[in-house]
This record gives structure tokens, C-alpha cells and sequence, in this order.
């Protein structure tokens, strides 16, 4: 059952200005390589990129690990793996959100392998307090408590995605 809104869609919308603001600033004289970590990143990456006016080069990687569980199992699949050379390239990795970082260090783990010039994690959603692995998320929209959440890309077993704001998922 859908609980209460943890972030509203006018609250999306201005994360969004400001983190294309704080990326435009930051890549100024780069040709940075966006990667999406899929699913939950769809509705974020298409339009935080659509308030940029530089350009940008896209990819995906898809990795699971949460399944049609609440809780991440601590494996994690490589799904789809990104097809763009990488190297020597400025590399943003946008995620939908950082929870545990056990996912996200072994996609970055994934990435450097390809050797790239940076990577720099871009992430709308955090929850510190489940951290396991200190992950450096360079470009955050905000923290939440551990709420398990739905909306704007997150999912139950891929339930929920399409919501307009991100609400709690009441057991």
C-alpha cells in the first residue's frame, strides 16, 4: 500500500534545476559520458539531461540485486553492460538511489576497470543511515530516512516506477 509523499514532485523538479545547474558547472570544457544505472534511473537521467544545454554522451548499465525484495540480497548481476569506450573520459553515474553502496561500489569497481579519466557519482535519492560502503556521491538531491520508497523510477518489483513523486511503501 502507498504510504506518505517522502518527495513531492515540485521538490523533484527543483532538485533537478539545481543539480543540472551544479553538472554544467562542473564539466564546463569536458565531453562527459553519462551511465544510467538501470531501472531506477530512467525518469531521473532523461530529465536531468533534458535541463542541460551542453552537450552530453548517454549509456546504461544494469545490475540486480534487490530482486522482488524490499532488501538488497548483497549480490550483485551485471544485467546490461555500457557499450561506450570510456577511457580517458569523464564519466557521471546516475543513480536513482544510494542506500547500502554495496551495488553502486561494485558498478564504479565495474566502470574504473574501462579506465576512465573520473567518475563522479550523481545520485537523486540517499540514505545514509543504511550505508555499508562509504560511497562519495558528488551530486545529491537529497537524503531520506530508511523508508523503503517508490515513485519516479524506484520500484517494487518493478511496481510503482511511473509515480510522479516518491511516496513510502507501507507493508
Amino acid at each position: 500500500m502507498l504510504g506518505q509523499i517522502v518527495v513531492s514532485s515540485e521538490e523533484i523538479e527543483a532538485m533537478l534545476e539545481r543539480l543540472a545547474e551544479e553538472l554544467e558547472a562542473d564539466f564546463e570544457g569536458k565531453a562527459p559520458v553519462f551511465i544510467g544505472v538501470l531501472k531506477g534511473c530512467v525518469f531521473f537521467l532523461t530529465d536531468l539531461t533534458r535541463r542541460i544545454r551542453s552537450s552530453v554522451e548517454l549509456d546504461f548499465i544494469q545490475v540486480s540485486s534487490y530482486g522482488a525484495s524490499t532488501t538488497s540480497s548483497g549480490s550483485v548481476v551485471l544485467v546490461k553492460d555500457i557499450t561506450v569506450d570510456v577511457r580517458d573520459r569523464d564519466v557521471y553515474l546516475i543513480e536513482d538511489i544510494v542506500d547500502t553502496g554495496i551495488t553502486l561500489t561494485d558498478v564504479i569497481k565495474l566502470i574504473e576497470a574501462r579506465h576512465p579519466k573520473s567518475i563522479q557519482v550523481v545520485a537523486l535519492l540517499s540514505k545514509p543511515s543504511r550505508r555499508k560502503i562509504e560511497v562519495d556521491v558528488a551530486f545529491l538531491g537529497t537524503e531520506i530516512d530508511d523508508l523503503f520508497v517508490v515513485g519516479y523510477g524506484l520500484d517494487y518489483a518493478e511496481a510503482y516506477r511511473n509515480l510522479p513523486d516518491i511516496r513510502v511503501l507501507e507493508e
